[in-house]
């Protein structure tokens, strides 16, 4: 009897040990994301790219691809920096091809966008030599499973726009708009301004952003403006001894023009999102993202089935910039 209660025991626990090793398997598995930038006006954008090449390190996220929704000259440059810098050259990286495109260079006196490709190295010399962010795309997303890639927007909808509008080519029979269907898990953004407003990311491509708004075939889940707006980080980052670091640099040399309480962290909060997801961080509310006039001007219309959501605070604006700044101050393995 005692060998009976002993077997059925051992037995109930190697199911138990089975079941909790798929469940951690399932955990562990990476996030497959692609992340587009629009990389210059601000530099959040560098957080970003740090958060997201810390939690590569760390086995959360393969980063397929990176591309640039601005056409301003520095902005591959500068993305090839960050990736060289975090050990990880071999990132495929594009740029939009639009004619229509906004070509947005940094507003601060010390341009860090020239003085980052100045001192570190980069393959491509300029923007408009890199490939083209749909053709990109269109390559990255035939390749993969269905319904496995996650798409995080921090800049301007541009590429998403010409990437649903994209034909049947060498890389996949489908068109753009069927291919995100079979191939997206989800689209992350930093977009908009909730309930409503008019926010930077929306206005500078109204029509690419009515278009991605009312026609991507997957969820979209938007970071707001009043979501980053309170996060504030860089002033550990700046305050590190280690020497060399594009990030630093980036932080330190729009530091020094203001901004001394810290960043906003609008494009990291997206980031954090897409590769880890919304809890516990944030709360989210479904509904429906709608671009309203010419201006760029969005509103929000709450709907429980609504195929959109927005983020709402969960944790504390300063505990999630602790989160993101440490992710942020990682340094490359």
């Amino acid at each position: 009897m005692k060998k009976i209660v002993w077997l059925i025991g051992w037995v109930l626990l190697v199911a138990c040990q089975g079941q909790l090793a798929a469940s951690l398997s399932e955990e562990a598995e990476s996030v497959r994301l692609i992340l587009d930038t629009d990389l210059g006006p601000d530099y959040d954008d560098v957080g970003a790219m740090a958060l997201m090449h810390a939690l590569a390190d760390s086995g959360q996220v393969e980063i397929l691809a990176i591309v640039s929704s601005n056409a301003d000259e520095r902005v591959v440059p500068c993305m090839e920096v960050i990736n060289g810098y975090f050990n990880r050259p071999e990132i495929p990286v594009g740029a939009t091809k639009s004619p229509t495109a906004a070509n947005l260079t940094t507003w601060h006196k010390e341009k860090w966008t020239d003085a980052l490709p100045a001192h570190y190295p980069h393959p491509t010399i300029k923007t408009s030599d890199a490939p083209d962010a749909v053709a990109i795309y269109r390559q990255l997303l035939a390749q993969q499973p269905d319904s496995s890639v996650v798409i995080c927007t921090v800049g301007f909808f541009t590429n998403l726009k010409e990437l649903l509008h994209s034909p049947a080519d060498a890389y996949s029979p489908l068109t753009g708009k069927e291919l995100v269907a079979r191939k997206v898990k989800r689209l992350v953004s930093m977009a908009g301004a909730f309930p409503e407003g008019k926010e930077f990311n929306v206005y500078c491509d109204v029509e690419a952003s009515r278009e991605v708004a009312a026609e991507w075939p997957t969820e979209i889940l938007f970071s707001g403006f009043e979501i980053g707006d309170k996060v504030l980080t860089g002033k550990k980052l700046v305050s590190m001894s280690t020497a060399h670091s594009p990030v630093k640099e980036a932080y330190a040399m729009s530091f020094a023009e203001g901004d001394p309480d810290g960043r906003m962290s609008w494009d990291q909060t997206a980031v954090l999102v897409a590769i880890k997801g919304y809890a516990p961080y944030f709360e989210i509310e479904r509904g429906r993202f709608q671009v309203l006039d010419e201006e760029g001007r969005n509103g929000w219309q709450p709907d429980v089935n609504g195929p959109h959501a927005r983020l709402l605070f969960r944790m504390t604006p300063s505990q999630i910039a602790a989160v993101i700044e440490g992710y942020m101050m990682h340094l490359p393995q």
